[in-house]
């Protein structure tokens, strides 16, 4: 992601040849400098996957509080304002957290894994030059996003959306995360965690893909042809809001289908594809982007914090961690 990372990730020094004192040659493969850049990128990710939600999540919060209050009788809050101030009188400022742990359960490995995973496919096709073609700025994108599908998000993804529908439910069943994740597993066996995995695939994969395309490409155009010009955290920011915006624009209908995949209705689909078919055919090409515009807010607000976040630790970590 940050400048010192491409000069890393194409140096690599091969043997240290000044063994006339008698000790040995002391190596350092492209390997074990690929493993570093990994490990950078997944550290560097968790952290700043705590951190994220840490400041997101009263936002995440009072929205969650709106929507169901819509759901049930007489309506307790009059707007954004009014719940936080009602939140803040009977629970206190901490009050605006709870629930926080359930998210970082999810939060912290997703953002670990989709960076560490981006950083080590960026190390293995990164040119000479420190240069990555449009193409393989798309691929390893994608690849971050398959992989932070497949070890985070389907199954935490999953157990939102049904905690959510239990709580709207007459009698609520889950008490807790982990008693929720047992009477899953129980009910519906390990595969009741992945429902709805390849449509998380395909939102994941192109919401990395074209994310990390966009700040790669504008990153890129900022530097010119100074590889190793540093970008101001505010300039990655603002970088982060853009991609934040086209991957709404661009993978929001996968998210429409995604979320009815993963609700506790899924098993009236048949398949992704049927679930896709049954919302063209009874609501329309419409329904597919319903909730976008507060989606957009939201998402170009996290995305500009989390690329300055982990930009902020990568520079850290690549002064002392060579």
């Amino acid at each position: 992601m940050s400048p010192p990372i491409a000069t890393a990730a194409t140096t690599f020094p091969t043997a240290d040849k000044s063994s006339d004192n008698g000790h040995k040659p002391q190596f350092v493969t492209e390997a074990s400098k690929r493993t570093a850049i990994g490990l950078k990128g997944i550290i560097s990710g968790g952290i700043t996957g705590a951190i994220e939600i840490c400041i997101t999540f009263p936002t995440e919060y009072v929205k969650t509080q709106l929507q169901l209050d819509e759901k049930r009788g007489p309506k307790q809050y009059n707007g954004i304002a009014d719940c936080v101030k009602k939140t803040v009188r009977q629970h206190g400022f901490f009050g605006l957290y709870r629930g926080l742990s359930v998210l970082l359960y999810g939060s912290i490995p997703k953002s670990a894994v989709r960076f560490g995973s981006f950083e080590t496919l960026k190390s293995y096709m990164i040119s000479d030059d420190g240069k990555l073609t449009a193409g393989k700025r798309l691929l390893c994108g994608l690849g971050a996003g398959v992989a932070e599908a497949l070890l985070a998000v389907t199954p935490m993804e999953t157990v939102k959306v049904k905690f959510i529908a239990d709580q709207r439910s007459a009698s609520p069943q889950f008490r807790g995360f982990f008693n929720g994740c047992a009477q899953i597993v129980r009910r519906d066996g390990v595969g009741g965690l992945y429902q709805g995995v390849t449509a998380t695939i395909m939102k994941q994969g192109s919401n990395q893909a074209i994310r990390f395309f966009v700040m790669e490409t504008l990153k890129d155009k900022y530097r010119g042809d100074d590889v190793t010009k540093a970008v101001p955290k505010w300039w990655v920011g603002m970088f982060g809001a853009v991609a934040g915006a086209a991957s709404v624009f661009g993978n929001t209908p996968i998210d429409v289908v995604k979320t009815r995949m993963q609700g506790l209705d899924a098993k009236k689909y048949s398949s992704t594809f049927d679930c896709f078919v049954r919302i063209w055919r009874e609501e329309g090409a419409t329904a597919f982007y319903k909730g976008t515009v507060p989606r957009l807010s939201r998402v170009c607000l996290d995305v500009a914090i989390t690329f300055m976040i982990y930009d902020s630790f990568m520079d850290l970590f690549n002064k002392f961690w060579t």
